[in-house]
């Protein structure tokens, strides 16, 4: 009885495939395509059906060129699962408007457009652009294959981003020339900046095309196609986009990302019977991203790779002895550094420049070039700017903050852009003279430097009498001295103090409007200062838990710390009881509103998330080992982690850090501060704390950004906390289930892996198993090898009466209580 039934359901579908088998001009919700059906574009340029892999068995439903010889697919459906056999598969729209790709027996779906708007009576055409393009009864588009790319790029296709809908446009190459599932490699824009398009091999960038402008250029390879193409760029609130496309209708033209990494053009050559390849990239040594690195230029002399200062007369390399060693890693420095006074620093121009990387840059596509150039010159850490786009009539700004990278200088007449670099004004001094002014003004300045001097010993010998008639005092607490805190305030501060009213009038009387969030220790508000520089105000509560000691402390530590993922402080207000920090402002606030946020997670692809541990983690470095002071933080955890507009990660929140000196590396408290899911068991219990106390604050942060998750409250079966579910993901080989959903698709299992794994080394319950942060950058990188993790510190929920701790920042738990967790051993 039950094979009669199956019989049934297969026989009308056996008979619907012979007799039917066509070429298709649209499937609907009553016409599906079937392996022996083909849907083909209005005349015929395109068709869209179920395509063999070569030399395999597997089975794709793809687009590809009807009117050639040479089979070649455009775009893929399924790429993460081919078919075996076609054999009851059919292409369908549901009657929700869904376009899929299913097995009519086993009712399995292979393949879906996902698509969120419900709509009847949907239809699903091939334009002859090679787009297939699913449609509402009103003609309107529900969902589109140009929106998600394979490893082609067509006319009229987009590659950029879609802030709107949350859509990343690029390509993703093919695992072979033969096999379509996704490879290594990725072309395509990082947004929140300006579009600079690069091709990357898992997070490694290994070419960079360079900021994107609207141009034309006629030609398309070596035997001279006339050819025009015209580029199109979309850079608003909206989208950042690039596409092309060109005027010979008759002629097929193509761009696909190779499975080896190469971005090349082709053109169909009829007479020929072939593809043609006409440009292609990387094409050089000198392609290869930041070979060079800061300020310098790659030569390519008969196929020999040499680099050279951006101009060496005002630079010079940072290591003479390497770069005659052919070791250009420490890349180029100014002759002449920077000092960022009033008239102290012009731009000098370099014209045809390949302009140099966009990840720490900003632009204003509204503003003329003289508005770009004095935004540029009032930040001291702006270190060049561009117009981006020549074809914009002299308007657009790009500015960038960080040094130079991967520039390159074209001859005369083979493209580039000007760039103006800032440099001190000396270098305008021409060189032949410059020896005579210098002696002409050493005569003038050295009368002035004179008297400097005499003032200088006489206001210090009158502060040295004024200090030792009036000492301060020495603010403590339970644990010592917190930081320098000892020392007058002129030793100690390195920034400016702005008035309360300045910073009333800059947040507009601290308006409810300009609040940007609350916490433990008062409001934090967006201002604007005078010349129109956005900022954060902190501004401290009354009934505040942080007192002056925290405030001192917080002042002292961030002025003395300066590094790109570290938020900046730009000055502080003291005024009777006010208390304000005054710090750069973060567009995009904290990562906890993106990384648990059903709605704004999927802004966070994975590349943006992985550069945003790498980052975090470099901050800690910084702190650990590399700065004036060694900082513990103790209070790392996600809504900590600020975000500017490039989605930079940027440490911040340093009331409660504490510095050590000299050779100590591990203190104790028995004055507990810092949050409940990122607290080592070693400081939560003991109040013992040291650099590893802020590796396991890491390590809980990695786990929340690999999975969208939260470690404290988190809840899955025989686990309540993230630790312990990870643990036991890894244990049985299913770390790749940790992955938030949103960011599936975009992920590199790769480097998730390696993440999760790292995670958990931090974690690991003794102190010592934790590994130093630097050997954590090491292990991201993939330059050492992983160890094998211990179990994490985890707890099963137990509580414990410890009447000496306090949890300052953590304002739902009780003081007298601290929670623990624990798990049993398996």
């Amino acid at each position: 009885m039950e094979i009669a039934a199956i019989f049934l359901l297969i026989f009308p579908l056996l008979f619907f495939h012979k007799s039917h088998a066509a070429e298709l001009a649209a499937v609907s919700a009553s016409r599906f395509l079937t392996e022996r059906d083909t849907l083909v574009s209005e005349t015929g340029i395109f068709e869209l059906g179920f395509f063999p892999e070569d030399g395999s068995r597997n089975i794709y439903l793809g687009i590809r060129y009807k009117q050639i010889t040479v089979s070649t697919m455009v775009w893929v459906a399924n790429r993460y699962q081919p078919l075996v056999s076609t054999a009851a598969h059919v292409l369908k729209i549901t009657d929700h408007g869904t376009l899929v790709l299913s097995n009519n027996i086993s009712m399995s779906m292979i393949w879906s457009s996902n698509t969120t708007t419900e709509s009847t009576n949907a239809t699903a055409k091939l334009s002859d652009a090679g787009n297939l393009v699913l449609t509402d009864r009103h003609a309107n588009v529900i969902w589109q294959s140009f929106d998600y790319p394979t490893e082609h790029w067509l006319p009229g296709m987009k590659i950029g981003y879609d802030y709107v809908r949350g859509i990343n446009w690029q390509l993703s190459s093919w695992k072979t020339g033969q096999r379509p599932v996704v490879g290594e490699f990725t072309w395509g824009n990082e947004i929140y900046r300006y579009p600079d398009d690069k091709i990357k091999q898992g997070s490694l960038v290994v070419f960079r095309g360079g900021p994107w402008q609207n141009e034309k250029f006629k030609g398309f390879s070596p035997m001279s196609r006339n050819l025009t193409i015209t580029y199109n760029v979309i850079v608003n609130k909206s989208e950042a986009s690039y596409a092309y496309s060109y005027e010979n209708s008759s002629f097929l033209l193509r761009i696909s990302l190779s499975s080896s990494g190469k971005l090349e053009s082709w053109g169909w050559i009829e007479d020929g019977n072939k593809w043609e390849v006409g440009m292609s990239f990387p094409k050089d040594i000198c392609d290869a991203y930041n070979t060079c690195r800061a300020y310098a230029s790659c030569n390519l002399n008969m196929n020999v790779q040499s680099c050279v200062c951006l101009d060496e007369t005002r630079f010079v390399p940072r290591s003479k002895s390497d770069w005659e060693m052919s070791d250009w890693s420490g890349g180029c420095v100014r002759r002449t550094p920077l000092e960022c006074r009033n008239g102290s620093d012009v731009f000098i121009k370099y014209a045809n420049v390949k302009l140099p990387d966009t990840s720490n840059s900003w632009y204003n596509m509204s503003m003329n070039m003289q508005e770009c150039e004095a935004w540029c010159l009032k930040n001291c850490t702006c270190m060049a700017y561009a117009i981006p786009d020549s074809t914009l009539g002299g308007r657009g700004c790009l500015l960038w903050f960080d040094d130079l990278l991967d520039i390159r200088v074209y001859p005369q007449g083979n493209g580039g852009t000007d760039i103006f670099v800032r440099m001190d004004s000396s270098e305008l001094v021409d060189q032949s003279n410059s020896s005579q002014k210098r002696r002409a003004k050493l005569k003038i300045i050295l009368p002035i430097i004179f008297s400097g001097v005499v003032l200088v010993c006489f206001v210090s010998l009158w502060l040295w009498y004024a200090r030792k008639k009036k000492k301060h005092a020495e603010p403590t607490t339970e644990e010592g001295p917190i930081l320098n805190v000892s020392k007058s305030w002129d030793e100690t501060m390195e920034l400016p103090l702005f008035s309360f009213s300045a910073i009333a009038y800059a947040t507009a009387n601290f308006s409810p409007e300009n609040k940007l969030g609350e916490g433990g220790f008062g409001t934090v508000y967006k201002g604007v200062l005078d010349g129109g520089k956005l900022v954060a105000v902190k501004r401290l509560s009354m009934r505040s838990s942080q007192g002056p000691e925290e405030f001192m402390n917080e002042v002292i530590c961030i002025s003395k710390l300066q590094h790109r993922n570290l938020v900046k402080l730009l000055g502080c207000c003291i005024q009777g009881d006010e208390k304000l920090l005054i710090y750069e402002y973060m567009p995009n606030k904290s990562s906890d509103l993106f990384i648990f946020d059903k709605t704004q997670s999927g802004f966070l692809d994975w590349t943006m998330r992985f550069k945003i541990i790498k980052g975090i983690a470099r901050g800690l470095v910084y702190l650990h080992q590399d700065s004036r002071l060694r900082i513990i933080h103790r209070d790392l955890k996600a809504s900590n982690i600020l975000l500017d507009h490039d989605m930079n990660p940027k440490i911040s929140d340093f009331g409660i850090a504490r510095s050590f000196g000299g050779n100590e590396s591990q203190a104790n408290t028995e004055r507990v501060v810092g949050t409940y899911g990122y607290m080592s068991p070693e400081y939560a219990v003991d109040g013992i704390f040291s650099v590893k106390s802020d590796v396991f604050s890491f390590g809980v942060l990695v786990l929340e950004i690999v999975s969208g998750k939260r470690n404290r409250g988190f809840t899955e079966q025989e686990h309540n906390n993230l630790m312990g579910h990870a643990w036991t993901r890894y244990n049985e080989g299913r770390s790749m289930d940790l992955i938030d959903a949103t960011i599936a698709e975009s992920c590199h299992p790769p480097e998730v892996l390696r993440s999760v794994e790292v995670g958990l080394l931090c974690v690991q319950q003794r102190a010592e198993d934790r590994p130093n942060m630097s050997t954590v950058i090491m292990m991201l990188g993939g330059e050492v090898e992983l160890l094998q993790p211990n179990q994490p510190a985890y707890f099963m929920e137990r509580e414990f009466l410890v009447s000496k701790f306090s949890t300052n920042t953590n304002p739902t738990t009780s003081t007298n209580e601290l929670t623990m967790t624990e798990v049993d051993a398996h």
